[in-house]
């Protein structure tokens, strides 16, 4: 039986059922339910009272009639961004607000409240799709209270068991999910609270691998992939490293993961309990083991914070590990790339340099990417310098990358750059505060094109929505 860190319950899961164009029908030797609600913007209209959707008001959980004439507050409160479901489970979801805040229930009253990052929190706020009382509707069923459902007591929105009014209990806990009042933008580019985003082009895709946000304290413990071959399409494939049950040396402040490929393996390097360590697998999804059952650099191991790690390997095959938050730091990774000369420890000097330090080579330049000022601040941007190794000398040139307050953009930044195969074609990845009501501690990812000048300086990035 696999380890629970302490607040878990193990719960019985069921197979599911595909939600798509179509219900798909699978031979199981268990009941079928109905699939996770795609992610992504969503409303949800009460099956027996038409026109009325789940919505919050002051922070309570309810259903009230929207309809096309309806305020755009009163559509926007009808909206959520569907996520994985934040305690994990499959076939289960949670629901964020327009202002970063999640369904979650309290006393079986559902009610909006900013992410605590608890075990407690965490299951409250995560709900497993069931199939509905009408066709093609679903019910959401409590992960830490089995048996007990999402339903509506008149307008108000409760955690109920089935024997509570049993003659229209189902009708009153059926949802169908429907287009959202608010069109989703194009961006964050994966649903849901995410920072610190390392993308990378592995084995024919591209892949995401970000901070699990939304917790005081920035204090999440698990980190998850997302792939894609058009960077518009994303795969969730779930947690692939979990620092309670797999990582003995740390279960908190799980940030800023980097990945890289050598040796048919690939080597998932990630900042926990302000300490730096590494995991390896044959898969770039995992499941991810750690090697050294220890830190592969320690908290103290040099001044400022040792996290953030970034690889870069460099076309002769040489790997470097970069990391560092209030000072920069360097080092060749030894053939096996879960160790390095402690004597050859290198630190840069970088105008403005606060963390995040990312490099990439293109035709004979290497370029140096890095994060300024704090990430709870709007001013939180991305500066670069340019060098003719992987250890510099740097050049600096200044910003490429800042706020926008025009579109609501604060704080971008904490980047990572990847090249489209085959190509000059670039993006940058990155993140900002939530629009329209995040802060440092609730961020969303995105992606941008990187482009060129002549001489080979970066045009400042253009932030989109």
């Amino acid at each position: 039986m696999p380890l629970l860190r302490p607040g878990r319950k193990p719960v019985a899961r069921a197979m599911t059922v595909i939600l798509g164009a179509s219900v798909v029908t699978v031979v199981a030797t268990q009941p079928a339910h109905a699939a996770e609600i795609p992610a992504g913007a969503r409303s949800l209209q009460s099956v027996n009272m038409a026109g009325s959707y789940l919505r919050h008001t002051d922070y309570l959980g309810g259903i009230a009639a929207v309809g096309p004439t309806s305020s755009a507050q009163a559509k926007s409160d009808a909206t959520f961004t569907v996520t994985p479901g934040l305690a994990g489970g499959t076939g289960c979801v949670s629901f964020q607000a327009a202002n970063g805040m999640w369904l979650r229930h309290r006393d079986y009253r559902i009610r909006l409240e900013a992410n605590a990052g608890t075990a407690t929190f965490l299951a409250d706020a995560t709900f497993c799709v069931r199939d509905g009382s009408v066709s093609g509707s679903v019910r959401l069923e409590s992960t830490n209270y089995p048996g007990r459902f999402l339903r509506h007591r008149d307008s108000e929105l409760w955690l109920d068991a089935p024997t509570t009014n049993p003659t229209t209990f189902a009708a009153d806990s059926s949802f169908r999910v429907t287009t959202p009042w608010v069109a989703g933008r194009r961006s964050p580019v994966i649903k849901g609270l995410y920072a610190d985003p390392n993308i990378a082009h592995l084995n024919g895709r591209y892949y995401l691998y970000p901070t699990t946000d939304g917790y005081n304290g920035w204090n999440g413990s698990r980190f998850t992939a997302f792939s894609s071959t058009d960077l518009v399409n994303w795969t969730h494939h779930g947690t692939i490293l979990d620092l309670g049950p797999q990582i003995s040396w740390a279960d908190d402040r799980a940030w800023a993961p980097t990945i890289a490929y050598r040796n048919n393996r690939y080597y998932f390097y990630f900042s926990a309990a302000t300490s730096i360590g590494v995991a390896t697998s044959s898969s770039p999804t995992g499941p991810f083991t750690d090697p050294l059952g220890r830190p592969l650099v320690p908290a103290g191991f040099r001044s400022g914070q040792m996290i953030d790690p970034h690889v870069f390997t460099d076309t002769d095959g040489q790997s470097y590990l970069y990391w560092g938050n209030g000072s920069a730091y360097a080092v060749r990774l030894n053939a096996d790339m879960v160790s390095f000369d402690l004597g050859q420890v290198r630190a840069f000097s970088l105008p403005n340099y606060r963390e995040a330090a990312f490099v990439f080579r293109r035709n004979n330049t290497y370029y140096l990417t890095y994060s300024v000022d704090d990430t709870r601040s709007e001013n939180y941007h991305v500066e670069y310098a340019t060098g003719t190794s992987p250890f510099g000398p740097w050049n600096h040139h200044g910003t490429i990358l800042s706020k926008n307050l025009n579109l609501g953009i604060k704080g971008p930044g904490h980047q990572s750059v990847v090249q489209a195969p085959g190509s000059d074609t670039w993006y940058m990845a990155y993140h900002r505060f939530a629009i329209p009501a995040g802060n440092g501690t609730n961020r969303e990812v995105t992606i941008d094109q990187l482009r060129f000048n002549a001489d080979g300086t970066i045009q400042p990035v253009t932030p989109t929505l």
